[in-house]
């Protein structure tokens, strides 16, 4: 049964109750959010969540 919450995911590297988590709201948004501190989320449209995976790949943040 769909209640509407979004399903979140996170990497398999992620050790437990310290993972990055993202997901997929019923309008399509990519939410973003800290297992820690599920109640805050960051919400990117999938134009901005595509544009960051983008410049993840092409290296882009290897300096931080």
């Amino acid at each position: 049964m769909d209640d509407g919450k979004p399903i979140y995911r996170s990497s398999s590297f992620c050790a437990v109750g310290a993972c990055l988590e993202v997901g997929r709201s019923n309008a399509g948004e990519v939410l973003i959010r800290d297992s820690k501190r599920p109640n805050l989320t960051l919400t990117l449209t999938a134009t901005e969540w595509e544009s960051f995976v983008e410049g993840v790949k092409a290296g882009e943040f290897d300096t931080l």
